[in-house]
């Protein structure tokens, strides 16, 4: 026999089912960034996006915000962080979507995992943002890469590496006839095959860690920020290639520099004279 559920409860389960599902709709970046701008002279800039939303309020009111600048005299030096633990699937099948004002590479049922305080994020999606986003001593690079990771109970962790102009990059070569395809096409999700994420190559064990956001709408706190401390390279044409890809008639996807607020930022370096 079906047990009957009073009308109110049920309405009141619905109801917080609905809210549930909004509240974890809104924690991640936005599929559509149409509604937003990097012009800061615009109603839609990066000033005005808490403005936009009422769950993106927290873009202009957060005490937690990113990107943020990495400075030295604010940097505590520690070695007990720990190596960032690695374990990326090579067999990961990925698409390619352009969201408007950059290009995201997402895989298909997750990429591996890193492991962070011991709680292990699952790679879903990486993204680039030009010139730099993080800033050290004040010094913008002309690119960042971001890999969104999110736990099983839904925390993000971010690693981002930065790269100035030099040789290219391996990763970014094994994608740019697809990056070429999607140069024109707007809210198109293409299936480009297998694409091994251990091929981003970090370079060092060395890195920063803040605790942040998200540095797009809805700019959702709590974030644990890994910030590679060697910068990578690529070739201008690369650069050229990440930005023209998304045609946005905008020179820039960077999100300004934002307040620290007394914030801790660590600067992992182990042990080991060979580092």
């Amino acid at each position: 026999m079906e047990t009957m559920v009073p009308r109110t409860n049920k309405i009141l389960f619905y109801s917080l089912l609905f809210f549930t599902s909004a509240f974890i709709a809104t924690c991640h970046e936005v599929d559509d960034e149409s509604e937003f701008s990097y012009d800061n002279k615009s109603e839609n800039g990066p000033t005005h996006w808490g403005e936009i939303h009422p769950e993106w309020k927290i873009c202009n009111t957060g005490k937690l915000q990113s990107p943020i600048d990495l400075l030295n005299e604010r940097v505590e030096i520690v070695s007990n962080l720990g190596r960032l633990h690695k374990s990326y699937k090579s067999s990961s099948y990925a698409t390619l979507l352009n969201r408007g004002h950059d290009m995201m590479l997402r895989w298909e049922g997750g990429a591996g995992h890193i492991k962070t305080n011991g709680t292990k994020y699952q790679l879903n999606q990486a993204h680039w943002h030009s010139p730099s986003e993080h800033t050290i001593n004040g010094r913008r690079f002309d690119l960042e890469i971001h890999l969104v990771h999110e736990s099983e109970d839904g925390k993000t962790a971010v690693v981002g590496i930065m790269y100035k102009i030099g040789r290219a990059d391996n990763f970014l070569s094994m994608i740019e006839s697809d990056l070429k395809a999607l140069a024109h096409v707007k809210d198109v999700e293409k299936k480009i095959g297998i694409i091994d994420p251990k091929k981003v190559k970090f370079g060092s064990r060395k890195y920063y860690r803040y605790i942040g956001s998200l540095t797009v709408p809805p700019c959702t706190q709590d974030v644990i920020w890994t910030i590679v401390r060697k910068v990578r390279t690529i070739t201008r044409e690369q650069m050229k290639l990440i930005r023209e890809a998304v045609h946005d008639d905008s020179e820039t996807n960077s999100r300004p520099v934002q307040a620290t607020n007394k914030r801790t930022i660590q600067l992992y370096r182990p042990n080991d004279p060979k580092e």
